[in-house]
């Protein structure tokens, strides 16, 4: 289900929301002053999603902002000249916000949400208002299509990652289903990313700590490459231990996690035109929490067991052609969710099992002058089976977790044309892809549907000068129907009608079910100065206006209606009705978000603005994950001489009143972060980074998910590390 806000489902598409702890009056002046800066921005161009703050190391010289994205054209793309909103955040990002979670690598990102609440298990990710199966999530090229509605998404530890990429809008045009509010993409780090210069071996030893929940983390990684250079490889493992969650209000959430994960990586270049690479990728959570990890309550606990693996090999052949970019990526991943009832004897488990593989090449015409055109075009097949099991049914089968099998096939074609005129420079992206997808029950073989799907986009951008833009885009996206909505089956939920009498309500499967599909536009403006107060530095603004208009919403219908053997001796089985997922309402999606960064040798400075509205076409109701408006800024002072960096985060939140039901209301709040950066670059001590930084220091109640879940409280975070090459 991607859409829906009722209090049933607030699980799984559950409403960022706010409240707030009154601060200082000084504080709120600071605030203040950063919005002023912000409208000024706002005035000067409209808005989008910009983010590529350069990969620092050691290096503390004024930093490019880099226009680099892999994900939104399938190869690498400048970002201010793309059509689109594009956010790119880099490993010294990720590394200077001390993450402990994916949601936290995205906390200045606009367009993007995460309910649930501070635990990880209940991170669902939204892009624009579409959650659930409408939001897609890459590990190095590879999907992870295992979703269920408490168990979380994201199988990986974030010290891993090397760069961490956000494509906000429909983009089934080149990644079909799943795509239908945008694609989550991560990259991992590559020996390349440790090893210094002319060195062939090393390693990295990392620990750190957090005092939100007591969480120690300790990792160590090797690398090397062979003598040429031309094979390498990287192995990891990392270990996270934490206790139960302090929040702002009320009781601590029990929360307690052992998370292992582990990294294994080699590369190859055989030829100078062919290379290999292959990784294997493993994370294991145990958490002792609620079943539904979403919310407070701290009863019914389980200990859930979380397993995820992921093989992945690919090739690349690029000759001195033109014509040949070939990139195969073959893939195999298996993840599994086990939860054992600690006050009964229940066990139950779900097992998504995916293989697949991706093909594409590109190739590169020119078109006279500075203009060129790049063809990108490729093909996908991916198979998902999941099993579903509990030990308390007769079959041993799970209610709503069918035992089924799913089977995609997608074709794709670009073209990236630049144009370069006297009256300035366009960029025109037409793009189509077409699906074919299967579904069937492994259980009833007689069960089975299928359809398919059509997705063009097209975008233009238009730079009349070097350091204006304007641009817009269409695009059409679709969401095929998952088998747990197709063949979802057995117990419900059931109504006690007295000691002795209980009423079940069953599943009953839908074949009818069509795809939720989208026809979205966006449109927006950019600017980009060099040069502005000091030599060096960079100044990039770009923002957009958005509407996705989405039909045949899938959700959950409930029919309750007792059969007469609930209340009378006549033959048959008391039952209270069925439970099926049907097509449903039409939405209309829409919201403005800007980016601005500054960047000197000695000044970082970012602002990002947002805001969503969902409404039900027909029935004029509030739909969609929906948030409050949400300005965020980044003041980061740098200190090249002394290889030291200290900056400071806000989050504010207007008050939010995007709701059905009165009670769902939460007022404003205001999260202000304090963080330093020391990493040595030469002495006794190089090699070695600190990293110090206190979240929530004002210890707001900043409830980002449903009424009554409160944030998280006030937390110290350091993490230490030392990386040798020799």
């Amino acid at each position: 289900m991607t859409f829906d806000q009722s209090a049933k489902r607030a699980s799984v598409n559950t409403v960022s929301a706010c409240a707030s702890q009154p601060n200082s009056t000084s504080i709120r002046l600071s605030m203040l002053a950063g919005v002023s800066a912000l409208v000024i921005a706002m005035s000067m161009g409209s808005h989008s999603v910009y983010a590529a703050e350069a990969e620092m190391e050691a290096d503390f010289a004024a930093e490019d902002i880099e226009e680099i994205s892999v994900t939104a054209t399938r190869g690498p793309s400048d970002i201010f000249s793309f059509p689109g909103s594009v956010s790119v955040v880099s490993r010294d990002e990720i590394e200077s916000r001390i993450t402990a979670s994916i949601s936290e690598i995205f906390a200045q990102t606009p367009g993007i949400q995460f309910t649930g609440g501070p635990r990880r298990t209940g991170e669902i990710p939204a892009l624009r208002g579409v959650s659930g199966e409408g939001v897609l999530v890459l590990f190095d090229g590879v999907r992870q299509n295992f979703l269920s509605g408490h168990d979380g998404r994201f199988f990986i530890e974030p010290d891993l990652l090397r760069a961490a990429e956000v494509v906000r809008g429909p983009g089934s045009a080149l990644y079909g289903s799943s795509a239908l509010g945008g694609v989550i993409a991560f990259e991992t780090v590559n020996a390349s990313d440790l090893l210094e210069e002319d060195a062939q071996f090393g390693f990295r030893l990392k620990a750190g700590f957090q005092g939100l929940n007591d969480e120690w983390m300790t990792g160590a990684t090797l690398f090397g490459t062979t003598e040429s250079g031309k094979t390498g490889g990287l192995a990891n493992f990392t270990f996270r231990d934490s206790s139960d969650i302090n929040v702002a209000r009320g009781d601590n959430l029990q929360g307690d996690d052992e998370i292992a994960s582990g990294m294994v990586k080699v590369n190859s270049q055989i030829t100078d035109a062919l290379s290999v690479d292959a990784s294997w990728l493993r994370f294991n959570n145990n958490a002792l929490e609620p079943n539904n990890g979403q919310g407070i309550s701290t009863g019914d606990l389980v200990r859930k067991d979380i397993e995820s693996e992921t093989w992945r090999a690919r090739v690349n052949y690029n000759p001195e052609s033109n014509l040949v970019d070939l990139g195969i990526i073959g893939y195999m991943n298996n993840s599994r969710v086990d939860e054992a009832e600690l006050d009964t004897p229940r066990e139950i488990s779900r097992q998504v099992d995916t293989v697949g593989f991706v093909i594409d090449n590109r190739s590169t015409f020119s078109l006279g002058g500075d203009s060129s055109v790049i063809f990108t075009y490729g093909a996908e097949y991916y198979k998902d089976e999941q099993i579903g099991l509990d030990n308390t049914t007769a079959d041993g089968t799970r209610g709503g977790v069918p035992d089924a099998t799913s089977e995609t096939f997608g074709a794709f074609i670009q073209a990236d044309i630049g144009i370069d005129t006297e009256v300035g420079t366009f960029r025109i992206i037409p793009a189509i892809r077409y699906d074919d997808f299967d579904n069937s029950s492994d259980q009833n073989p007689d069960l089975s549907a299928g359809d398919n799907a059509t997705s063009p986009k097209i975008g233009v951008s238009y730079a009349p000068t070097d350091w204006l833009l304007f641009y817009g885009n269409y695009s059409e996206a679709f969401r095929a129907p998952s088998f747990n909505e197709i063949f979802a089956d057995n117990l419900h939920f059931t109504i006690p009608l007295g000691p002795f009498v209980q009423a079940p309500n069953f599943f009953v499967p839908n074949l009818d079910l069509r795809p939720e599909s989208a026809q979205a536009f966006e449109f927006g403006a950019g600017l980009t100065f060099e040069n502005v107060a000091f030599d060096g530095d960079q100044l990039v603004i770009k923002g957009s206006y958005f509407e996705n208009d989405v039909r045949n919403l899938i959700d959950l219908e409930v029919n309750v209606e007792f059969s007469p053997s609930c209340f009378a001796p006549v033959p048959g089985v008391c039952t209270s009705g069925t439970s099926r997922n049907v097509n449903t309402a039409r939405a209309q999606l829409d919201g403005i978000e800007i980016e601005a960064q500054y960047s000197s040798d000695y000044l970082f400075l970012s602002a990002a603005y947002s805001t969503i509205d969902g409404r039900d076409k027909d029935t004029g109701d509030f739909v969609g994950v929906l948030v409050p408006n949400r300005l965020q800024l980044v003041t980061e002072v740098k200190m090249p001489e002394q290889d030291f960096r200290i900056g400071a985060r806000a989050e504010i939140a207007g008050q939010f009143d995007k709701i059905n039901d009165p009670a769902e209301a939460r007022p404003s709040y205001e999260v202000i972060d304090t963080y330093m950066v020391w990493q040595p670059s030469e002495g006794s001590l190089k090699g070695w980074r600190f990293d110090v930084g206190m979240n929530n220091i004002f210890n707001a109640n900043a409830v980002r998910t449903f009424a009554g879940v409160p944030g998280p409280n006030r937390n110290l975070r350091a993490t230490v590390s030392w990386t040798s090459s020799f």
